[in-house]
């Protein structure tokens, strides 16, 4: 289990957990604060279908998807601080084009720019902390950025219907810029550089092979990988759909930042808890429990709002998924820890690809709740119960296969 020392890390603990927790935040930023404006913009912007809006979502995972590809085996090579730099230059870039947007075309290209940009903080952070920790205290110290991290979707819907409000939705983008600059500051200010010079890898088509396979021959890091995508692609298809369903279907009006921050802070509340007794009960353990409560409680959605035509009254659909996204948060740190866990001496390669792939798998998986989108909430709850269910088989067969090596 590695420690983080006086001479690899500047920052008290508090505040490396804070400044890590605003550059991954970016991406969470870049979503959940425009959700509140998606329909002035696509009618600023003449876009008519509610499918082609959900593309302003799904873009940006895209552009993070392809950017992680790259910016693991660079920050191998440069250092992960220099390659924070470059990500978030572009994320300002991308911020800046879609500001300035005057149509759908080139908001698309800005949102796309946006998550190449963030892939650089979201992977890279992940390669920083592994670099200083390793094991539970990893998953612990995930926790507690993620506890920090997923205030963003609590207080960023509030923020960018207030900022919507007074400005007009291309100050959110401003904001994005503000927020983007302030982490830079901070990282260049007060944190050092955590890849020592002589731990460095050379971005060769034969290291970055032989860092591919490395991670793809270790089983935990391509079946965590795997769990972490499919875990994750319904919660990405849900962010797509949150505008529709909170006000097409719930008709919540300008209530809707408040309830959506709501179920975001029981992630929050979990990741917390988390981070306090992971050391004791275990990654995998948690795991477990997290998996077979959320498939449990999507199971029962399911049955529930059968009864409503799938569209069942709000209060329903609030208390449950309160439990059921308390139960994901038990999921998120734990599972990139656990896949990063044999995969340290190639840290920055291995967290881009099991950070791209993971990506990938979870787009997918929204694109396709979102094109059976039908006004109801049976496309998202079925697809929970499958990746829940194909999860818990996964798994189940990691900790089978650990389990056979030792007593071999």
């Amino acid at each position: 289990m590695n420690k983080a020392t006086s001479s690899q890390q500047q920052l008290a603990f508090k505040e490396f957990i804070a400044l890590m927790a605003l550059l991954m935040s970016l991406v969470a930023l870049g979503i959940d604060a425009m959700l509140p404006a998606l329909q002035a913009m696509g009618q600023d912007l003449s876009v008519s279908s509610v499918q082609d809006l959900h593309l302003v979502i799904t873009i940006l995972f895209l552009g993070m998807a392809i950017g992680q590809i790259f910016y693991g085996p660079l920050s191998d090579q440069i250092g992960r601080k220099k390659s924070i730099y470059l990500g978030l230059f572009l994320f300002i870039a991308g911020s800046l084009l879609s500001w300035f947007a005057q149509d759908f075309h080139t908001m698309l290209a800005g949102r796309f720019l946006q998550g190449l940009g963030s892939a650089g903080s979201k992977i890279v952070v992940v390669a920083m902390i592994r670099d200083l920790y390793a094991g539970a205290s990893m998953a612990r110290i995930m926790s507690f950025i993620m506890g920090i991290f997923i205030l963003v979707p609590v207080l960023a819907p509030t923020m960018g219907q207030m900022v919507f409000l007074l400005w007009g939705w291309r100050a959110i983008f401003f904001s994005f810029i503000l927020l983007g600059g302030i982490g830079g500051l901070w990282l260049a200010l007060r944190q050092k550089e955590t890849l020592k010079p002589e731990k460095r890898i050379a971005m060769t088509p034969k290291n970055i092979w032989s860092g591919i396979s490395n991670t793809l021959s270790t089983p935990t890091a391509t079946g965590y990988m795997l769990a972490s995508g499919l875990v994750f692609g319904p919660f990405v298809g849900y962010l797509s759909s949150a505008q529709q369903i909170f006000q097409t279907i719930y008709q919540v009006g300008e209530a809707f930042p408040y309830y959506f921050g709501a179920l975001a802070a029981s992630i929050g509340a979990a990741s917390l808890l988390n981070g306090r007794i992971v050391m004791s009960i275990g990654m995998g353990a948690l795991v477990n429990i997290g998996l077979i409560a959320s498939t449990g409680i999507a199971i029962l959605f399911l049955i529930l709002s059968s009864l409503y035509e799938f569209a069942p009254p709000f209060e329903l659909f609030f208390i449950i998924f309160l439990a059921l996204f308390f139960a994901l948060g038990l999921l998120f740190g734990n599972m990139n820890s656990l896949a990063m866990e044999e995969v340290g001496e190639v840290a920055g390669i291995a967290s881009a690809l099991i950070g791209s792939i993971s990506t990938l798998l979870s787009m997918l998986i929204a694109w396709t709740i979102s094109h059976f989108y039908n006004d109801t909430l049976m496309p998202l709850t079925i697809a929970f119960i499958m990746t829940g269910l194909l999860t818990l088989f996964i798994v189940n067969r990691i900790t089978a296969a650990q389990q056979r090596q030792k007593q071999g």
